[in-house]
């Protein structure tokens, strides 16, 4: 396994989507950094932004990450991702910002935001939506070998400011983290958006409306609900879509899970335990761990999954068959989904079940195991029903994480030429 990772290191090219898990402790705004900067205080420089007082997208306290030149940005970038479209120098910041919960109670979330070292004060944005993580320091603000980070760096590095937020509840967040909540998803990116605009304004810089949006694995589902959120339900008052480019999403999450169910996916079992554990806590799948999980599993499944547990240590607690996790009788619930499971897996079964009014490329590998080509296949069946213009693009013959890799290139090109028409 190389260092740089683009989703859950435990559960290598994970896509599931669940809630991650409770944070013993949650991290205070004091406690972010010691040599956090105050948010702006300077009425002419915010007033015209939805981030003020303490509205979603607030800053709470920021600190400097990261501060590359082109030429280091390329050599980052070397054997993992094509270089050749590095321009610019970056610097990139944590910056933790006022959100929303699954529950929409106010919280604090992080993200990382990377800005290019150009001359020019207004800038295009993206919004980088991560695939799944279970332990909350492998996320791009905190995680300097991040693949998400590196994700970030290339679009930085062509000019765009970068948004790349790490949910509620990972990172610098508080909380536990309600994985997949379509709610809380849009709200932490979004409100993610809205900090990165006020902190532009510190430097002199003005994001413009226009946002292009991609993500990977989870990212992807992701990117089509923030999607839908800022296009058709209005979810800023400044910000609008401007481009959608997912990357091997699990567009069809209840056909994944019975695969998992099933052991029909490489690490079923692993895959299944954080879906599980995670749903639990947001929507409430089983009353007690032993109706879902097997003995001895049972007694120590959802404290592996408590955000603070690595990747590695829950791969080696845990088997990697469901059939040895789980209760046959969870499994068939898992099959054939009914009640509250049903009706939360359908939300995740229709996030392209819709009509972007932009251009959309959706990217996935043959040689994917983990997410199969079948879910970019399914998201491009629902726009099309739905008279939506669309690409779907094969990477080639490379396995889940290396799909990302190869995309990320070709998503830039993308951006270029849809801000061209724009």
């Amino acid at each position: 396994m190389t260092s740089q990772r683009f989703h859950i290191r435990l559960l290598v090219g994970a896509a599931v989507l669940g809630s991650g898990a409770v944070l013993t402790a949650p991290v205070s705004a004091s406690a972010v950094d010691s040599q956090t900067r105050p948010a702006p205080t300077s009425q002419a420089s915010i007033a015209d932004t939805p981030a003020r007082q303490a509205q979603g997208g607030a800053v709470v306290s920021s600190r400097q990450v990261a501060d590359l030149t082109a030429q280091q940005i390329a050599s980052e970038l070397q054997g993992k991702i094509d270089s050749s479209q590095v321009r610019y120098g970056v610097t990139a910041y944590q910056v933790v910002y006022r959100t929303t919960n699954s529950a929409g109670d106010p919280t604090i979330a992080s993200q990382l935001i990377v800005l290019p070292k150009t001359a020019g004060r207004r800038l295009s944005t993206v919004s980088w939506l991560h695939g799944t993580i279970a332990y909350r320091k492998d996320v791009a603000s905190e995680d300097p070998a991040s693949g998400d980070r590196l994700a970030a760096y290339l679009f930085a590095s062509t000019g765009r400011a970068v948004s790349a937020p790490d949910y509620v509840g990972l990172g610098a967040g508080e909380g536990f983290h309600p994985y997949g909540d379509p709610r809380a998803t849009v709200a932490a990116a979004v409100d993610a958006l809205r900090a990165a605009r006020t902190f532009a304004h510190r430097d002199g810089r003005e994001l413009e409306r226009t946002v292009q949006v991609s993500g990977f694995s989870q990212g992807g589902p992701a990117a089509m609900l923030v999607g839908r959120a800022l296009q058709k339900e209005g979810a800023d008052r400044y910000f609008r879509l401007g481009a959608l480019a997912p990357v091997a999403g699990p567009f069809h999450l209840s056909a994944f899970e019975a695969d998992a169910a099933d052991d029909k996916i490489d690490k079923s079992g692993l895959y299944l335990a954080y879906f599980a554990t995670a749903w639990n806590k947001t929507y409430g799948l089983y009353g007690s761990p032993s109706e879902a999980f097997r003995a001895p599993y049972d007694q120590i499944v959802e404290e592996l999954f408590d955000g603070d547990h690595t990747t590695e240590q829950i791969a080696g607690a845990l088997s990697p068959a469901s059939k040895d996790l789980f209760t046959e009788d969870f499994l068939d619930k898992i099959r054939t989904p009914s009640g509250v499971l049903k009706r939360r897996l359908h939300a995740l079964d229709t996030t392209c079940d819709w009509k972007p009014n932009v251009p959309v490329s959706l990217f996935h590998a043959r040689g994917d195991k983990d997410v199969d080509d079948s879910h970019s296949e399914y998201c491009a069946q629902q726009l099309t029903d739905n008279g939506a213009d669309h690409r779907l693009t094969d990477v080639g013959d490379y396995d889940h994480n290396n799909s990302v890799r190869r995309a990320l290139p070709r998503i830039v090109r993308f951006f270029d030429e849809a801000t061209d028409a724009d």
